[in-house]
């Protein structure tokens, strides 16, 4: 008894240490990387994107927290989000098979049959949510569509 509670303590172990978490939020360290990059495309526009495992929504708020601070780094007060896409990614959480196999022997006189049932759990890795958004930014008058940077800035810093 102790060897199976041993193994299953071990396997749900590993499975645990499989799963993958959203990161903290930051710039992204490579192509793949989870965290925001950004990249200019006009002087007044710019694309903003999230990557990151977990919900979509709070790959969302990623994106649009990175929109407000580049906002302000530019010295703006509000952005309008002319384009947005999300690209929801696979959860990676554990998928159960179960297999059933037969065989048969046949050895001169000795015969045999056996038949087989397996049970697995596939651990396999998350595959990203990416979060896209194309900003236009502007100081003043705000668009009724405009976001204020410093309000997006306080209300998702906490998340």
């Amino acid at each position: 008894m102790k060897r199976v509670t041993l193994a299953l303590t071990a396997a749900a172990a590993l499975g645990l240490s499989a799963c993958q978490t959203l990161a903290p939020y930051g710039p992204a360290a490579g192509p793949t990387a989870q965290g925001w990059s950004q990249q200019q495309l006009t002087s007044d526009r710019w694309r903003v994107s999230y990557r990151g495992v977990g919900d979509a929504s709070v790959v969302n708020d990623r994106a649009l927290l990175r929109a407000a601070e580049l906002t302000l780094e530019q010295g703006r007060e509000w952005f309008v989000v002319d384009n947005r896409w999300t690209e929801a990614g696979r959860d990676g959480g554990p998928r159960p098979s179960v297999s059933i196999g037969a065989g048969s022997s046949d050895y001169g006189r000795y015969r045999s049959s056996g038949v087989g049932v397996g049970v697995g759990l596939n651990f396999g890795a998350s595959e990203p949510t990416v979060a896209l958004l194309d900003i236009r930014m502007g100081s003043g008058e705000r668009p009724r569509e405009a976001y204020d940077a410093q309000d997006v800035r306080r209300n998702l810093w906490s998340r």
